[in-house]
């Protein structure tokens, strides 16, 4: 029962930032309040996207949109039907009988895609992390606004009703202060990682110059696309492929929205291949109401570092938490204190898999489309966890210790890292 209501309340309150965030009413919807929806960027998680969103009856899929022919041709053998296929997105959104637009591009291209779909009057699903930089991040939060589109960030967490019953737990001072947290992305790439090869000509039946969009020309290697791209920092980088769904679901349990400050450390110390981003890094982030999260990212070993995905390390009790489980473990009196218990051991278990919380993430953004309330991971929301992410590549490339106003979002104590924000895009890309 008390989970239940926390639930409750947690939609209420979501309900109600979303009536004073003014989100306007829906378009005309299909037969039956169907909604129906175009696909932007259809591999790896794209593909993902599709299957989970099949599970919710009122939604048809109605086009799908990449830069690569074969992938294309192949999800729509497998949506069937008659979905259209578009290799420029733009042609997608210029469509008036699509309410609602997923978009599971690289990284870099997920804002100019997110603002252009809320211009075109859609409302946006878009995948973590939701922006390249700490600017776009800010103006797709601001196109959302003006336009009153719903955006949902797809960091699919959030829809897990265990983590809101951790979040509670923690928020009632059960465990006591968390001073300290930890996350770690953790694979052996050794030696090899993702290969050492020479450009070539792209492939003739995938558009490179498409897929680079606002990025500089860079002469096309098959370890870029279509996944690889998430080990070169022009186009995505760990801190925000992994990283981004733990800082989300640490500042969420702890109630903190921003970074007061950020330090990280790393670079290419065993693995021999084109990356352009660390094998191995640790970024550590203080937040102002006192304590660390600490966030390792571990491409030359693979031994787990916790029993789980994350910790909490309170004053009364340490909780490790996965998706499927959390468990609290009592803490006891140290140096020169009662050596009692400090609480009572607590588990937590959550029902179904990944997929389902990612199914359970896409019916919330579906609901609110008819309703108009502002999601679970509203834009705001992936806003301020992706920042973390950039933050902690600023703080890699500049070599530096970084404070943080998140007011003003701008760094504090080093005017030259604030360059690093943006980028001047290529020709003809804009924010618009």
């Amino acid at each position: 029962m008390a989970s239940e209501i926390n639930r409750r309340d947690f939609v209420k309150t979501a309900t109600a930032a979303g009536v004073a965030a003014g989100i306007a009413a829906p378009r005309a919807m299909g037969a039956n309040e169907r909604i129906r929806a175009g696909f932007i960027g259809i591999a790896n998680r794209g593909g993902q996207l599709i299957k989970a969103a099949q599970s919710h009856s009122n939604l048809d899929i109605v086009a799908l949109c990449d830069v690569h022919k074969p992938t294309l041709d192949q999800r729509a053998e497998e949506v069937g039907g008659d979905v259209a296929k578009y290799e420029d997105f733009r042609k997608l959104l210029e469509r008036d009988d699509i309410d609602a637009v997923f978009i599971a591009t690289p990284d870099h291209w997920h804002a100019i895609q997110c603002i252009q779909a809320c211009e075109a009057g859609k409302d946006v699903y878009v995948e973590k992390p939701l922006s390249m930089t700490i600017h776009e991040g800010r103006r797709m939060v601001e196109v959302a606004r003006r336009t009153k589109r719903v955006v949902q960030v797809g960091v699919h967490r959030r829809a897990s009703e265990m983590f809101e019953e951790l979040h509670q737990l923690v928020k009632s001072d059960y465990v006591g202060k968390v001073t300290a947290s930890h996350a770690y992305r953790i694979t052996n790439m050794w030696p090899n990682g993702i290969g050492r090869l020479q450009p070539q000509a792209p492939p003739s039946d995938l558009n490179w110059d498409l897929w680079l969009g606002p990025r500089a020309e860079q002469p096309y290697q098959d370890n870029i696309a279509p996944y690889k791209f998430r080990w070169w920092i022009n186009y995505s980088s760990q801190m925000g492929n992994w990283g981004v769904h733990y800082f989300d679901l640490i500042r969420w349990i702890l109630d903190e929205e921003a970074p007061s400050a950020v330090c990280a450390m790393g670079g290419r110390y065993a693995v021999d291949d084109d990356r352009t981003i660390p094998d191995t890094a640790m970024a550590v982030f203080e937040f102002p109401s006192g304590g660390l999260m600490n966030f390792g990212q571990f491409e030359a070993s693979g031994h787990r570092m916790l029993p789980a995905e994350i910790d909490l390390r309170g004053t009364k009790g340490i909780v490790y938490a996965s998706s499927n489980k959390y468990e609290v473990i009592p803490e006891k009196g140290g140096q020169f204190q009662d050596p009692a218990p400090r609480c009572a051991a607590k588990e937590g278990r959550a029902a179904g898999s990944n997929h389902d919380l990612t199914a359970q993430h896409i019916g919330d953004f579906l609901n609110c489309i008819k309703s108009r309330e502002l999601p679970r991971a509203d834009v705001e929301v992936g806003h301020r966890s992706t920042v973390f992410c950039h933050l902690a590549n600023i703080s890699l490339a500049t070599k530096s210790r970084l404070e943080w106003d998140p007011v003003n979002e701008r760094i504090t104590n080093n005017e030259a890292a604030n360059e690093l924000l943006h980028y001047e895009y290529r020709a003809p890309w804009t924010l618009g």
